[in-house]
């Protein structure tokens, strides 16, 4: 029996650890261009085999949310968490260069993006099912400082164990680590299927169609798109400047984003997200074009921070805009169409990023990366004043 009055419940934890062991294994991908790059890859390769990932998210969470509200959280969650211990260890049976291994690492990134979307569409909507009504941007908030503290010690873990063992030992361990997220959510309960969840008759695109959720999506998707810049070319530009330490940057990230949830966990709740999400907006932009700056690790870390406090409380701010009022029924497809955005803004900004990079050279790319925060800042602007937007409370 899930309790809905406490929000910090064992139920809670178990699905929080779950999710630190799917970000630590999805975190230790930040590294892969690295791998792409020494197989004979180039900036563009990058940008487009990363952004197979996302691009597979994107066109399957259609039916993954719809499967989440029909089949149910935790089967779809198992479904994820198989898919995501599989995936890595299919990395293992790669031989050759970029050129020859084209195909079958687009086939290999498309089933593992598909298992992460299965992943986060089912955790996040079963999380948002059992906090509490009045602390929903708190609950999404915390929950995320799991995947935040995941995404820090995956690239962080990555680097040391490429550096003194290679990408084959990277691939067993990021298998290992979504296995153990496997074990630890066995325990969970399914969220029972009340008259309200099974309210299933409005379609995915008919909630895309209301004025928060689209705005929510079209925020989201601009997010993704500097979410690419963060996740596929950090490394590589790091690597090009010779810094000793690239996950200094994961880390300093993912360090201000769980500072942020921790102790601003309910200013949105007590303010709500129109007054919040601004400031997060331009933070997030700010720190992506500030890695322009960057000579050394230290100024690394610090574009880091600068960005993860945008993040740290963006993401919540986005869910809850979305999902706040909504039966628990359509849940899932809402925050499919959330996530979704967030994917479909992170494979067009891994592709049009890599061929900026590619073009221009990283400064025009993190510029670029950059703009569109700031743009997303001009837009929710011109909606909070057409919609009258205000979810405080």
């Amino acid at each position: 029996m899930i309790s809905r009055s406490r929000l910090y419940t064992p139920v809670f934890f178990a699905m929080a650890f779950a999710n630190f062991c799917v970000l630590s294994s999805f975190g230790a991908f930040f590294m892969f261009p690295l791998y792409l790059l020494g197989a004979g890859g180039n900036q563009s390769d990058v940008g487009i085999i990363m952004g197979a990932f996302a691009l597979a998210s994107v066109l399957f969470r259609p039916w993954i949310s719809q499967m989440v509200d029909q089949l149910g959280r935790k089967r779809c969650y198992t479904l994820g968490l198989i898919m995501m211990s599989a995936a890595p260890l299919s990395y293992l049976t790669l031989k050759g260069n970029v050129d020859q291994l084209y195909v079958p690492l687009m086939a290999l990134r498309v089933f593992h993006g598909v298992g992460f979307a299965v992943c986060i569409t089912a955790a996040f909507t079963y999380v948002a099912d059992i906090v509490p009504k009045d602390r929903l941007n708190e609950g999404i908030g915390i929950f995320g400082v799991s995947g935040l503290i995941g995404s820090a010690i995956g690239p962080a873990m990555a680097e040391i164990i490429i550096r003194r063992f290679g990408f084959e030992t990277l691939f067993i361990a990021a298998a290992g680590a979504a296995f153990l997220g496997f074990l630890s959510h066995i325990p969970v309960p399914e969220i029972r299927r009340t008259p309200e969840l099974r309210e299933e008759s409005r379609s995915f695109l008919e909630l895309f169609g209301r004025s928060r959720v689209m705005t929510s999506a079209v925020l989201s998707l601009l997010f993704g798109f500097g979410l690419a810049a963060s996740n596929s070319f950090v490394s590589p530009f790091a690597n090009e400047k010779s810094l000793t330490f690239i996950s200094t940057y994961y880390v300093a990230y993912s360090a201000a984003a769980v500072l942020t949830r921790v102790f601003g966990a309910r200013i949105a709740d007590r303010f709500g997200e129109d007054r919040v999400i601004p400031y997060a907006l331009a933070f997030t932009g700010v720190g992506l074009i500030s890695m322009i700056l960057v000579t050394g690790s230290g100024f690394l870390a610090t574009s880091g921070f600068v960005t993860g406090v945008g993040h740290g409380f963006l993401y919540p701010c986005l869910s809850a805009l979305a999902l706040r009022g909504e039966p628990m029924g359509v849940r899932g497809r809402i925050t499919g169409i959330f996530t979704g955005s967030i994917d479909a803004g992170a494979f067009g900004g891994s592709v049009v990023l890599g061929y900026v990079g590619s073009w221009w050279g990283f400064t025009t790319l993190f510029v670029t990366a950059g703009a569109a925060l700031m743009i997303a800042l001009w837009f929710f602007r011109l909606q909070k004043d057409r919609l009258g937007i205000s979810v405080a409370g």
